[in-house]
């Protein structure tokens, strides 16, 4: 009888200084499916995801745990690190650049948007953010878990280019040891045809 194993949830970092949007983005995010970890700050994300503040493309010691985080959805008005500050942080890191990223704000400006959608950001939100904004969330953790197995696709590629097996060279070294003695090879050939030749005795 087949057993139906249950799929993990998929993990969504939430970053936001306010506590009532962070328990509201937490609780929508529950109630879609997600697991959530919170935050209150862009350090804080960063220090979670294993990463030094002052140079993303760094991982600190914290990185030998592999964080498994699928999306972060970060507010953009916060003190000290703003979320486009921290957006850009994530897309220099070679590990969690290919994570999307979504932002929140209250403020409806253009040309904010446009500068965090330039940036890498895969979607943006008005606040207050809705349950409907949630179903936006899946297609994109999708398409980025598509587009780390390409990557480890070509890295094994790759591997196996620039480390080739060896057996063409032990069947080369095989074929040089056997035919490099003709007298031996002859003395084989005899006994190859006398055993192969059918006995009429």
């Amino acid at each position: 009888m087949a057993v139906a194993i249950a799929e993990a949830p998929f993990h969504v970092l939430a970053v936001d200084d306010s506590v009532l949007d962070r328990k509201l983005i937490e609780r929508l995010l529950k109630t879609s499916s997600f697991q959530v970890t919170t935050v209150d700050s862009g350090t804080k994300a960063l220090e979670f995801l294993g990463l030094h503040d002052e140079d993303a493309s760094i991982s600190s010691v914290h990185q030998d745990v592999e964080v498994n985080v699928n999306l972060i959805i970060t507010d953009y008005c916060m003190p000290g690190m703003t979320g486009y500050d921290l957006l850009k942080k994530i897309k220099e890191s070679s590990s969690f650049r290919d994570i999307p990223v979504v932002i929140m704000s209250s403020e409806n400006i253009p040309s904010r948007i446009n500068r965090c959608l330039e940036e890498g950001a895969n979607e943006f939100f008005l606040k207050p953010v809705r349950l409907s904004d949630m179903s936006k969330l899946k297609p994109h953790i999708m398409k980025s878990r598509c587009k780390e197995h390409c990557h480890q696709d070509e890295d094994l590629l790759s591997n196996s280019e620039t480390n080739p097996t060896n057996n063409s060279s032990s069947s080369s070294d095989t074929i040089t040891i056997s035919s490099s003695n003709p007298t031996e090879k002859a003395a084989d050939d005899e006994i190859l045809t006398k055993t192969s030749r059918p006995n009429h005795n």
